[in-house]
């Protein structure tokens, strides 16, 4: 929980991955672990405080792009608050804008302004932002344009999040999700 940790193991990460040939870490999880039941996010996540973890999330991504990887902040909008692994089914995070913006999105906030090349979307539904729970994020205009590129000022490279996991697959093939991801402002599948 050091933040020179953070931010030097991160270096060391992306100087490790460039004398192999990698030019992209997808990390941070920026995902503020604040529900006991996540069955996915756990310990991948910098804690349950979103300042701290949004502080984290920043040093790391400092640290990656200071070693010559790119940074991914995943998963936008928020995995945190789930119950459901989105390998096997699609969450809904019922948070409202005010929750989003005091909790989920304090990290990716930091995680962008800190630099990261790239943001990895959630195959999560967002109803307070989507208007459904039948959507997942990485399909949603509202989210992905919207909400990542507009309204926080993301200026990177957004990719989704794997196209074949369960949180995609459901009432989609990957034909048409992988279109619909694309239409949504996703640049990488």
């Amino acid at each position: 929980g050091r933040d020179e940790d953070a931010y030097d193991v991160a270096k060391a990460i992306a100087r490790e991955a460039r004398a192999v040939g990698i030019q992209i870490n997808f990390a941070p999880t920026v995902d503020v672990n604040n529900n006991p039941a996540n069955p996915v996010i756990n310990t991948r996540s910098f804690g349950e405080d979103p300042v701290r973890v949004a502080r984290l999330s920043a040093l790391f991504v400092r640290g990656t792009q200071d070693g010559g990887a790119f940074a991914t902040a995943k998963h936008f909008p928020g995995h945190g608050d789930t119950d459901v692994d989105s390998h096997v089914g699609l969450p809904i995070v019922s948070a409202n804008r005010a929750r989003l913006n005091a909790v989920e999105l304090v990290p990716f906030k930091a995680a962008i302004e800190a630099g990261a090349g790239m943001v990895m979307t959630a195959h999560i539904a967002l109803p307070a932002v989507q208007g459904d729970s039948s959507t997942p994020a990485t399909l949603a205009p509202r989210i992905i344009t919207d909400l990542l590129r507009d309204t926080l000022g993301f200026r990177g490279v957004a990719i989704t999040d794997a196209m074949t996991m369960e949180g995609i697959g459901k009432g989609y093939t990957t034909e048409q999700s992988s279109v619909l991801a694309v239409k949504a402002g996703a640049d990488i599948l």
